[in-house]
């Protein structure tokens, strides 16, 4: 069997799959290849507002109707209530001293809840990855993909204009060639493999391992704790975070019985847990937080635990002559935070732009320069982030404090897209903003070296100080008690940080669905 394409795309993950899509609708030729089998599992499944946004913008832009719907959790439900999917209103945290009761204060010192949306209707989700890549898949197909899956391939051979790979299914010998390779094949992929990339370093980042599940019979928050006040949402209905000193834990629950939950941990605390030790690590660690042992003490572990002894990875390389990484193959950091989604599709975007607009031109190669450059400086960028997350797991209140500078680089970056004002947040945590990305690297740099309760309360002034002229979301108002909602007074209100009218403002909330 012999095969000519335009495009070989190797890993059918929802990336994979939807970079498929849009080269197929660009017109090209496309052959996406698969080491496995779908459904299959897959970790990786937690959406945000800026994810969603841009899987909207890539299914209009490139005619992707099937797609649309799957940007919320409301027109998710009502065209393919099949699909597994987890409600997400916002992002969950609480934190546990290892060995003591959680119990909430009045100020809410141990907390921090983050909205993502006013109601359900328009709120993000939890991909349950076994459907959702299966569907993507399946929708490659009837766009005119060619789909091999369980083929085995070997190393590619870079002719003068194309590339060769070879490869096995069902014991025949599969030969194809293609005029460039995109690898969608995640962290340590078939191209790392097969070029033999070197692997950077992230600057100032722990070494992580992280141990994981899906589970039956988990109960929710809200069955186990009374709460004095009303949430902004339903704890459970997010991405929820336990924090302690050393690690989380996250808790992603399915519509169809089934929660996410897994570890990630640093090195140390890693090997006290005894992670090798797969499901007798997972209960130790729940015998030390009594909130989660109640919550998962009916629950079952519905696959062996999967351990991960080395969870971070940096490409030094993205993209080379006639190939590519997507920025889920060329690093990843942690799950904390869902940055991986928002990363994938920001650079899925990118790379689309450049088939579209320089495909076969001579300004081909620059454009794959341009792409790899800002690959890296936003895996640079997240890793500096959760680097100093990790650092800070042992002291809330700045742990709490340097996640709102994710949430106000986030809510002002969807904002601004939405306003069709992309210009105002071209890069991911707004990394090269002229003066947040510069502040925010001093600050986090600072967070790693926090020596007194003074240091502490110094740098979380700076914070503060730091995210309010980009704050369209309430985050610098301490009155809310490190319980945010969505309110849109706070969007009115900050409206010429977005360089918008109210009428903009009032225009955006009606097209985003903001009000039943």
């Amino acid at each position: 069997m012999k095969f000519k394409y335009d495009i070989a795309i190797v890993g059918s993950g929802f990336a994979g799959s939807l970079m498929s899509m849009i080269a197929r609708r660009l017109g090209l030729s496309v052959i996406l290849l698969e080491r496995g089998k779908h459904p299959r599992f897959m970790i990786g499944e937690s959406s945000t507002p800026l994810s969603n946004l841009l899987l909207e913008e890539l299914a209009d832009r490139y005619d992707l109707p099937a797609i649309k719907p799957l940007a919320k959790w409301g027109s998710w439900q009502q065209h393919y209530p099949e699909i597994g999917c987890g409600l997400k209103r916002g992002f969950t945290f609480y934190h546990h001293v290892l060995g003591q009761p959680c119990t909430p204060d009045q100020e809410r010192t141990n907390q921090l809840l983050v909205a993502a949306s006013p109601r359900d209707q328009i709120a993000d989700t939890h991909w349950y990855r076994a459907d959702f890549d299966a569907f993507l898949v399946s929708q490659a197909q009837s766009l005119g993909v060619d789909y091999f899956d369980e083929i085995e391939l070997g190393q590619p051979t870079f002719l003068d204009d194309e590339v060769e790979l070879e490869g096995r299914k069902d014991g025949r010998l599969i030969s194809l060639r293609a005029e460039f390779i995109v690898d969608a094949t995640g962290p340590r992929g078939f191209l790392h493999r097969a070029l033999q990339l070197q692997q950077a370093k992230l600057p100032n980042y722990p070494s992580t391992q992280a141990l994981y599940s899906h589970f039956s019979g988990v109960k929710r928050l809200d069955e186990i704790n009374q709460f004095q006040d009303v949430p902004p949402y339903p704890v459970d209905d997010a991405a929820v975070h336990h924090v302690f000193d050393g690690g989380w834990i996250w808790v992603l629950r399915f519509n169809n019985g089934i929660t996410s939950a897994g570890i990630a941990a640093t090195e140390n605390t890693a090997a006290a847990l005894h992670f090798e030790d797969g499901a007798l690590a997972w209960d130790r660690l729940l015998n030390f937080m009594p909130m989660l042992k109640r919550q998962f003490v009916e629950a079952r572990a519905l696959r062996p635990f999967t351990c991960v002894r080395q969870l971070s990875f940096l490409s030094n390389t993205v993209c080379g002559d006639r190939w590519a990484l997507l920025p889920s193959a060329a690093g990843f950091v942690d799950p904390l935070l869902s940055t991986g989604f928002p990363l994938t599709l920001l650079g899925i975007s990118r790379l689309a732009d450049i088939l579209e607009r320089e495909w076969n031109s001579r300004h081909f190669d620059i454009g794959l320069q341009r792409y790899a450059t800002k690959t890296l400086a936003e895996v640079h960028a997240t890793g500096q982030l959760i680097g100093s997350l990790y650092a800070n797991m042992n002291n809330f209140p700045v742990f709490a404090a340097l996640s709102l500078l994710y949430f106000a680089a986030a809510s002002f970056s969807e904002t601004a897209r939405r306003l069709k004002k992309p210009h105002l947040a071209p890069s991911f945590l707004l990394h090269d903003h002229l003066t947040f990305g510069p502040a925010c690297r001093t600050l986090l740099d600072r967070a790693l070296h926090i020596q007194s309760e003074q240091d502490a309360a110094n740098l979380i002034a700076e914070v503060l100080r730091v995210i309010e002229p980009i704050d369209v979301a309430g985050l610098c108002r301490q009155d809310r008690h490190n319980w945010y909602p969505v309110v849109a007074e706070d969007l009115f209100r900050s409206a010429t940080k977005v360089e918008a009218t109210p009428d903009e403002i009032a225009q955006l909330l009606h097209t985003c669905g903001f009000y039943s």
